[in-house]
């Protein structure tokens, strides 16, 4: 069986398919129309090297109405960075980069988007409730969420140890339960527009299942873009053993080396 290393290599080995994540670096979740306005073939044939690309696990896509809209998915590339180049020479050639990216002109004021999209065996009333339950959330994510959870209403992710500190707060931007939840989030004491990131949950059944589309939206670079993919993973698995087995998994998933 192909290993899904053999997978991300095999995408990346193509010119074009290399294009396409350029284009969804530089604008995340675009159509097809629009990926393929630069590209110079059908659409059919885009949609062969899109497809290539969900199945290496470097794009995923999410549904809007009746369109498919499709968002890059940094994981792989980001396993392969550890593997192969961070162990060797990642101080250089974080020096290295930077001045190549200056030299180029491009925007240093870009911030990167994270899209994470997972199936649960649930409902969206129950998911909704994981997401908003103040002991629930404890159980799984290792912070209780705490709100009214009212539109430009204050929420906190307060730490479960009983001195209730908040390590994360925001406002309630979006609240359409049990389908959408948006908050803006940010350090405690530091909410500025340059520390302040902003989280999305879609909630919508899928043929029986519950298809949860997790967008963290203008990180503040690419240090926390890292950051937050493995955490994200972690909580959400948790997530998912908890509303679908009744328990969490044996151990944290964030604390498993």
């Amino acid at each position: 069986m192909r290993s899904e290393l053999d997978l991300v290599f095999k995408a990346l080995a193509d010119q074009t398919r290399r294009y396409l994540l350029d284009r969804l670096h530089e604008q995340n979740g675009q159509t097809l129309g629009e990926l393929c306005e630069h590209l110079g073939m059908t659409r059919q044939s885009a949609t062969q090297h899109l497809g290539l690309l969900e199945q290496a696990n470097l794009i995923s896509t999410v549904r809007r109405g009746r369109e498919k809209l499709h968002y890059l998915n940094p994981v792989p590339l980001h396993e392969i960075q550890e593997r192969w180049i961070d162990k060797f020479e990642r101080p250089r050639l974080r020096v290295l980069s930077a001045v190549k990216r200056r030299a180029e002109g491009q925007d240093m004021g870009d911030r990167p988007n994270y899209v994470y999209v997972t199936y649960i065996e649930s409902t969206p009333e129950k998911v909704w409730q994981a997401l908003t339950d103040a002991e629930l959330t404890g159980q799984y994510w290792g912070h209780h969420n705490v709100s009214d959870w009212q539109v430009g209403s204050r929420w906190e992710h307060q730490r479960t140890d009983g001195t209730g500190i908040p390590d994360v707060v925001g406002e309630v931007l979006v609240s359409e339960p049990p389908r959408k939840l948006v908050t803006s989030w940010a350090p405690p004491g530091d909410e500025v527009p340059e520390r302040t990131s902003r989280v999305t949950f879609d909630i919508a059944a899928h043929e029986g299942v519950v298809r949860l589309t997790v967008t963290h939206e203008d990180l503040a670079d690419e240090d926390e873009l890292r950051g937050i993919t493995s955490g994200w993973g972690a909580v959400l698995s948790n997530l998912k053993s908890l509303l679908e087995t009744g328990s969490v998994l044996p151990k944290a998933p964030w604390e498993i080396p």
